[in-house]
């Protein structure tokens, strides 16, 4: 087939969503697809170039920052790719559209099918669908409501990573048909040979929801000498750091910065850690958590959230917003080597048989196909 994809974040800019696009668009081009790929331009990166098989076009917009891009960020991209979408339709006879996030990259999806009637499936990852994150994009979700049901009643399918996510979409639309596709992660071996019991470790972007304050918390008290490292960086980011120099704890508490998840450091941090602590309030399908059960870690995580679904029972689960639940959970792991060492095993298992890419892709293939096959 051929593929044509949007998506306004792809590495080395974006979070987990765009790694999530990389990973699925390799997989797709390794099972014999062709797969076009529009994503915004940032600093020096190319124009156009061919990333594990896919062809990457990166358009003019005025982002100013890898870790996080702002609605009119998003605006200037639209108005960047109509011109490179308009010539790749006319050169290319796509079988099929599957962008990823449904604003702003859905925009651009509906547009297209409007003019070629090419057909589209949106994947959603939580920031694009209203009610997800009340602290980013309330304003942007109101004012462009009428535009986001028009957006999503004309794809042919929506994709949700998680069946809480899911639920959303249905809350604002309930005739939306959303199927449930996992997001998948590379298969990868991890050296456990630098392993530190007393080494935490976290990995997300600095927004208050993600909950590294309550981890802070947790450590409040604590006479043990963990090292904690934190990965990332955020508009929290000051608040954070203010958290870590007034507590009383023995643990070294390092603020990394944002790492690139394919570097030397960002691997060796995972090999080093014992407990991968991931306290986030609200979340779609963390990226992160497939990486730290990729990595054989013992994972603190939360219930009732998209967290709960990736991990199911190979984690610890606490509540949000709570931690005296995560210093009880990280006391337990500690103080008990086979449980730590059962539920990292049992995360790596079930990451290799549910979220490989291979497997993932293979469902995303059915639904283009069963798309195509009733157009």
């Amino acid at each position: 087939m051929r593929i044509l994809k949007y998506c306004y974040e792809f590495p080395p800019i974006g979070g987990g969503g765009a790694y999530v696009v990389e990973g699925l668009a390799r997989e797709l081009v390794a099972k014999g697809h062709r797969v076009d790929l529009v994503t915004m331009a940032f600093n020096d990166l190319p124009g156009h170039e061919v990333v594990g098989g896919v062809n990457v076009y990166r358009v003019p917009c005025l982002r100013r920052r890898a870790s996080i891009c702002h609605p009119y960020e998003m605006a200037t991209y639209l108005v960047g790719a109509l011109p490179v979408i308009r010539r790749l339709t006319r050169e290319t006879r796509y079988d099929i559209n599957h962008t990823h996030f449904i604003f702003p990259d859905a925009l651009l999806a509906y547009s297209t099918s409007r003019s070629t009637g090419l057909p589209y499936i949106v994947t959603a990852h939580g920031s694009d669908v209203p009610g997800y994150n009340p602290n980013r994009f309330q304003f942007a979700h109101r004012l462009l409501t009428p535009l986001w049901a028009r957006v999503v009643n004309g794809a042919q399918e929506i994709i949700s990573p998680s069946h809480s996510l899911s639920r959303l979409i249905n809350l604002q639309n309930p005739a939306t048909p959303v199927r449930v596709i996992p997001n998948g992660i590379q298969i990868s071996s991890c050296d456990l040979s630098y392993r530190d019991p007393l080494r935490i470790l976290v990995v997300t972007r600095f927004f208050e929801r993600k909950g590294i304050q309550y981890l802070l918390y947790a450590l409040d008290g604590m006479r043990m000498p963990f090292k904690v490292d934190i990965v990332g960086e955020g508009p929290h980011m000051g608040v954070l750091t203010e958290i870590a120099s007034t507590i009383d704890t023995d643990a070294e508490i390092t603020f990394h910065g944002w790492v690139d998840n394919k570097s030397a450091l960002f691997k060796r941090l995972f090999e080093q850690a014992t407990l991968f602590v991931f306290p986030s309030e609200t979340e779609n399908f963390p990226m992160v958590l497939l990486e730290a059960m990729m990595a054989e870690l013992a994972i603190i995580t939360t219930r009732d959230t998209g967290c709960e679904e990736v991990v199911e029972d190979t984690a610890l689960l606490v509540p949000p917003k709570d931690p005296g639940a995560i210093r009880n959970a990280i006391e337990r792991l500690v103080g008990d080597p086979d449980l730590s060492r059962s539920l990292s095993k049992k995360a790596r298992l079930r990451a290799e048989e549910k979220f490989a890419w291979p497997v993932v892709a293979d469902q995303y293939i059915d639904t283009y196909q069963r798309i195509l096959s009733n157009q």
